[in-house]
């Protein structure tokens, strides 16, 4: 699918603060380690400014600061975060603002206050002061060489409240020398239209200044928020990676990026920076321990994942039939499921995808269709266990025989109040051709005293195995109605040196479950080694 590129006339500025607001996301802790790592993730994303914490408000960021002077930036540069002066202190005297200087970043970004509830109530000062404050932080700053990016803090309560001071403050900033007004929608409440008309009426105001945006997810509409204040104005967009951030999280940059450059028609990445999208959401989840959001926009692994029939035929003909952008644009892929939805196209597509044949045996796609329905009937999935899927069609349709063959298991386990924790003991036999094998292995629980007595018994035959690795393991009750007596599901996820796979096993027995699931993970990797 082909898509239409940016004109490039317009250049719209990216403000990542995943190291500053998206840490303060609910579970979520980055050690400075993390944090480096992360700025070598959005350096190579290739966006303009990387927030990297507040200077004196902890140990912890104080260290990153010291490090991050070696890092060498290609796209990127660093910003420190922090507030205007306080009420009753000059700013050459003032902490926070001496903070920002100490640790040389070329970027300050600073907050002050533009609701006037705030400027009472919170700081207890006159609003006259407030824009005081705001004017003399910014000129510092500006005085001792830095960029200056201005955050007005609450302005679109504070733009409802009392829009002419509101502007005031904004103004003020702006003739100090702040390089951007960004415009913080602080409580994550509004909405796109209210974020365009006011956006509209500052833009009026001040028509020579450089706007930017902040938004937070409290009413879900943080990306979309962003995306309008750019079409009224706005040329710098402040967000974190993977939506992270306080309370519903920031506005994600993953979905504006490739909004900004695909859909607006407006410059901010390059090409292969674009594609680089879907692994960047990855490298940042592993760093911060959160598990990947799979329907995540644009880089989920769902994004492009087509289920129903009818949508596989169509997308089998023409991508853009239920695509909105070709996947590959953004580092992802297309994805073809294969459940009880499932048609002659999932299948076909599915083959090609994994190079299986159906040419002898043209009537085998029903055959795989039926067979794959009645399965998902009695609790298996085949949409995360496509290793599993390949080996069904393997012996549907070319009755291939299986690699060995299992003749008895046996697992114990033992709790002894000598001994602490559990032991977990299995004990194999299995044939390959006219070879019995008979292993026992201990492992950390049955399962894996299971996989270390099967792989025992064939790596002699199968040396290849010696390669592989189980990376993941699912357990999911099917039926909950029958309390412990229920079936269930156990999801196995492997991998090699160049591939990854997952394969199913269905019973009311979790060991048995987990049997059928190796047994399908070591099987699909002695397949795939086959056809090569």
């Amino acid at each position: 699918m082909k898509q239409q590129k940016p004109s490039g006339q317009r250049k719209i500025l990216l403000y990542d603060t995943t190291l500053r607001d998206g840490t303060q996301c609910e579970g979520v802790s980055l050690s400075v380690d993390d944090k480096l790592r992360i700025v070598g993730v959005l350096d190579k994303l290739g966006v303009h400014y990387i927030e990297g914490g507040w200077p004196g408000s902890n140990p912890k960021d104080e260290e990153f600061f010291q490090r991050a002077h070696s890092l060498k930036l290609k796209h990127a540069k660093l910003s420190a975060f922090g507030s205007t002066r306080r009420k009753d202190c000059a700013a050459n005297q003032d902490d926070s603002l001496a903070a920002l200087v100490r640790v040389k970043t070329p970027v300050a970004c600073i907050f002050g206050k533009s609701w006037d509830l705030h400027v009472t109530h919170a700081l207890r000062a006159s609003l006259d002061d407030n824009l005081q404050m705001i004017a003399d932080s910014v000129a510092f700053l500006k005085s001792k060489g830095k960029e200056v990016i201005y955050d007005a803090e609450h302005f679109f309560d504070g733009f409802k409240a009392n829009y002419q001071y509101a502007l005031a403050t904004l103004k003020s900033a702006w003739g100090a020398g702040a390089r951007n007004l960004t415009l913080c929608d602080t409580n994550g409440g509004s909405l796109p239209h209210h974020i365009s008309e006011t956006v509209k009426v500052v833009k009026a105001f001040l028509p020579e200044a450089s706007l930017g945006i902040h938004t937070h997810n409290d009413a879900e509409c943080a990306v979309a928020n962003s995306l309008e204040s750019v079409r009224q104005g706005c040329d710098l967009v402040q967000g974190t990676i993977n939506g992270l951030g306080e309370r519903c999280g920031n506005a994600n940059l993953l979905s504006v990026i490739p909004a900004l450059k695909y859909k607006m028609d407006l410059d901010c990445v390059s090409d292969d920076q674009m594609n680089f999208l879907t692994e960047a959401s990855r490298y940042v989840c592993e760093y911060t321990n959160i598990v990947p959001n799979d329907h995540q926009p644009y880089v989920g692994h769902s994004a492009f994942a087509h289920k129903g029939g009818v949508h596989v035929s169509a997308v089998a003909r023409h991508a853009s039939t239920y695509e909105h952008l070709d996947p590959a644009l953004v580092g992802n892929k297309r994805r073809i499921l294969i459940s009880e939805l499932a048609g002659r196209s999932n299948v076909l597509f599915k083959a090609k995808e994994f190079h299986l044949d159906f040419e002898k045996d043209p009537k085998a796609v029903e055959k795989v269709v039926k067979h794959v329905k009645e399965m998902e009937n009695q609790g298996y999935q085949f949409e995360g266990a496509e290793g599993s899927f390949c080996l069904l069609v393997d012996r549907l349709v070319h009755s291939s025989k299986p690699y060995f063959d299992l003749k008895s298991f046996r697992v114990v386990v033992e709790k002894d109040r000598q001994i602490s924790g559990l032991v977990s003991e299995a004990t194999l036999k299995v044939a390959v051709g006219d070879k019995v094998e008979h292993t026992v292995a201990e492992g950390n629980g049955p399962v894996d005293a299971l996989d270390k007595a099967l792989r025992r018994a064939l790596e002699k035959f199968y040396p290849s195995l010696k390669k592989m690795t189980l990376m993941d393991f699912k357990v999911r009750v099917i039926d909950a109605a029958a309390g412990t007596a229920a079936k269930v599901r156990v999801l196995l996820e492997s991998r090699d040196h160049k591939d990854e796979w997952g394969t199913i096993g269905v019973s009311e027995n979790i060991i048995e479950a987990s049997w059928q699931a190796l047994v399908d993970a070591v099987e699909y990797k002695l397949l795939k080694d086959s056809k090569k």
